[in-house]
């Protein structure tokens, strides 16, 4: 049983890590448009990631509250808004703005994994305790699944981030790491479950706020504000699509 947990815990930072190769796939300098479409898919991805990775799922868990679901939901996500407001005035980045932008998308990201590893965590919990009508298949298609979409979520850290200057071992590094706090989120559940369960709707709807906060006011601009905005907004929609349809399918 521990061998099985341990693999399920670690299959979705397997994910970010092969997403984060990417990196070493692509050019030395994008051009103005490949900037765009990428800028516009980090923001599908990381929009249709807030809505259906994390502020659905945050309103499902609080069914029981009726019409009133909806308040965790609202609460974390304005949390997570301000909190990145908060850092991105009083602690900014002490690089040129550009990179700056990236670090503050890979915070979010960062933040946003952490529910996701938590629910894996959480899943497995059940399966430990046997309190839950939960199999090993089913733990592991969870992780299979967020492992997936977490393909996307490591390229647009480490790509961006060798565009705007990194070194493509450095992107390369500092995308996997964005995805080393899921297993840390999953051991932190497995060991305080009856705690952190509760909180879950708060969670995962703060790392909703986060992400779109760092779509609205770093990666949509800079997809508009391009000499091809109308390629960014393609890119926006297929990343978006893509994120949609990998949640809905694997969740």
């Amino acid at each position: 049983m521990f061998c099985e947990v341990l693999k399920g815990i670690l299959i979705p930072f397997a994910g970010t890590t092969l997403g984060a190769l990417c990196v070493f796939m692509m050019k030395n300098k994008l051009s103005g448009a490949a900037e765009s479409v990428m800028d516009g898919f980090a923001a599908g991805v990381m929009t249709a990631a807030s809505v259906w990775s994390l502020l659905i799922p945050a309103t499902e868990q609080c069914a029981q509250m009726g019409r009133f679901a909806f308040i965790p939901a609202v609460t974390g996500f304005l949390l997570g808004v301000g909190a990145l407001l908060l850092l991105d005035k009083v602690l900014p980045m002490p690089v040129n703005g550009e990179l700056a932008d990236k670090k503050m998308m890979l915070l979010a990201v960062t933040i946003h994994n952490i529910p996701e590893g938590m629910a894996v965590g959480a899943v497995y919990s059940g399966l430990l305790c046997g309190t839950a009508d939960i199999t090993a298949a089913a733990a592991f298609t969870l992780a299979l699944g967020i492992a997936i979409q977490n393909l996307p979520e490591g390229a647009i850290i480490s790509m961006p981030l060798h565009a705007a200057g990194a070194s493509r071992a450095k992107a390369f590094v500092t995308g996997t790491l964005s995805g080393a706090v899921e297993p840390l989120g999953a051991l932190a559940m497995i060991a305080a479950a009856s705690v952190m369960i509760p909180a879950m709707p708060y969670l995962l709807s703060f790392a909703a706020g986060a992400m779109i906060y760092v779509v609205v006011t770093e990666l949509i601009p800079e997809m508009t504000g391009s000499d091809r905005p109308h390629i960014g907004a393609a890119a926006f929609a297929a990343g978006f699509a893509v994120m949609m349809s990998l949640d809905v399918a694997l969740g």
